[in-house]
């Protein structure tokens, strides 16, 4: 085997650490980017925020156009889209040294390299200074069902003996307030664990701890089935409430009748009135089918929108600004960067010009993700001016092809910046992935969203006689009408989409 020296010459794409954090910024929710700022704060000695409030007061509006002018790379305005300068004084700026390093004005936070970098955020806020007292730290709750059952049990006067029968209970019930084991099962555990006492267990102790426990809040609970658990909440209603023994019987005995919406055949069986019949049925539909669901577990999660929509009303325009509460204001602190030395290669000084490039790179890529989100957000409200407008039956087909086509950028960029981003417009709080949707095709030859067809749907659904509601069938046939031609079971796919019941599950008396 001979041994010869080669010289290949090949181009690859490789992405610097720079690039890497600019992606990863871009693609970050709110609470994430809250969080990495917050880490970037301290961990770099560079970085500091910005106390000044010369900027405070201004938001810079965008409407369908993006300002392009170049930004300092040392500071960063959190106002809504506005980077401005920073603010200090000619002598902090001459103190300054520049460290060798190029900065581009535009980053380049467009890749479709999904495959080579990828980042799973996760879910961290920001912790604000406040922390010490938090309504919802204090007041808020996390208790599961189990744990508002246990407290309630702890408070109950029982013997030991019912007692370890009614943890038994507890512990099989499951999230919406059911019990999971059948009652011959609780009490054949309930025998292997008293087999050391004297006197042996019987099914009516069980069945008698049952009903106390069933008393508990909330009312219905531990169960063993729907007609059990109606039972039980019209059993607890004072015995003057109107219809509550008709209500107790068509439970218990014809349940499945209602379940059918078979008012006739209920009418014959119960002897009731169309009208009685009605206050019946509105009685059982005021109980709580799940009540276990009453017992939240878990902090309420808030949306903070990351872009603001709003209309100005004189000259007819719609306004684009990103949030200026989304992240603090950045800057490179002046004393420790005038601390570089240009030509001092000793371990102090090679430790603030690395910490005072990361910083620099670290506002740029900040300054980028704004501008990119900007940017996008506001080809989206050129897009769909039609429902900020109108509404959603004016929502347009809008696809990630379109967008990125406009702005000049790659789709999964675009992807990156409408995943958990959301725009706060007068009609609510919108995910930037809301306003994407395909299209079908009308008899004039233009394009009608699946957003709008959706609220077609149920604005019909919303005005039909729930004495005879309208068949997927006969929605298709109104839709065609309108010159939107849909197909049945496209109809149904939408309607199961919006957790619609389907035309037998609508019918009514009321």
């Amino acid at each position: 085997m001979k041994t010869s020296l080669q010289l290949k010459m090949s181009q690859q794409l490789t992405m610097t650490p720079q690039l890497q954090q600019a992606i990863r910024l871009l693609q970050l929710s709110t609470l994430d980017l809250q969080q990495e700022i917050q880490e970037a704060l301290e961990t770099n000695p560079m970085l500091e925020v910005r106390e000044d409030d010369a900027g405070d007061g201004e938001h810079s509006h965008h409407n369908d156009n993006l300002n392009g002018e170049s930004h300092s790379s040392d500071s960063l305005n959190g106002d809504a889209s506005k980077h401005e300068t920073s603010t200090n004084d000619d002598s902090d700026h001459r103190q300054e040294v520049e460290i060798q390093e190029h900065i581009p004005d535009d980053l380049a936070v467009d890749s479709s390299w999904d495959d080579i970098y990828t980042h799973t955020p996760t879910s961290h806020g920001l912790p604000s200074g406040d922390d010490d007292f938090n309504f919802e730290n204090v007041y808020g709750t996390t208790d599961s069902l189990w744990d508002h059952l246990n407290w309630q049990l702890n408070l109950t006067t029982m013997t030991d003996r019912d007692r370890l029968i009614a943890e038994a209970i507890i512990e099989s019930v499951d999230s919406e307030g059911y019990l999971q084991s059948s009652l011959d099962d609780i009490f054949e555990g309930l025998i292997e664990a008293l087999s050391g006492d004297d006197d042996p267990l019987e099914m009516d102790e069980v069945e008698a701890v049952l009903r106390r426990v069933q008393h508990f809040d909330p009312p219905g609970v531990c169960a063993r089935d729907l007609a059990d658990c109606l039972s039980i909440q019209l059993n607890q209603l004072p015995e003057e409430t109107l219809w509550r023994s008709d209500a107790i019987k068509i439970v218990k005995e014809h349940l499945d009748l209602l379940g059918t919406r078979d008012y006739a055949q209920l009418m014959r069986k119960t002897r009731l009135k169309e009208n009685d019949l009605r206050d019946v049925i509105l009685l059982i539909q005021s109980l709580n089918p799940r009540p276990g669901n009453q017992i939240e577990s878990g902090k309420d999660e808030y949306v903070v929108p990351d872009v603001i929509v709003r209309k100005d009303v004189k000259n007819n325009r719609w306004l684009v600004e990103l949030n200026p509460e989304i992240a603090p204001k950045l800057r490179v602190n002046p004393s420790y960067a005038s601390m570089v030395k240009r030509a001092d290669n000793s371990s102090d000084n090679t430790y603030l010009k690395d910490h005072l490039q990361e910083a620099r790179w670290f506002i740029k890529s900040l300054q980028s993700r704004n501008e990119t989100l900007l940017k996008v957000a506001t080809n989206i409200v050129e897009h769909q001016r039609g429902f900020l407008e109108h509404g959603e039956e004016a929502m347009k087909p809008l696809v990630l092809h379109d967008v990125a086509q406009a702005v000049e950028m790659h789709e999964s960029t675009i992807s990156r910046v409408t995943t958990q981003k959301y725009m706060h417009t007068p009609r609510g709080i919108f995910e930037l992935k809301y306003f994407f949707s395909s299209h079908v095709s009308t008899e004039g030859g233009g394009e009608c969203s699946s957003t709008a067809i959706r609220a077609i749907i149920r604005k019909l659904v919303a005005a039909e006689n729930p004495r005879k509601p309208l068949s997927d069938s006969k929605i298709a046939t109104l839709l065609g009408d309108q010159g939107i031609q849909v197909a049945r079971r496209t109809i149904a796919k939408y309607r199961e989409a919006m957790h619609i019941p389907p035309s037998n599950e609508r019918k009514s008396l009321i």
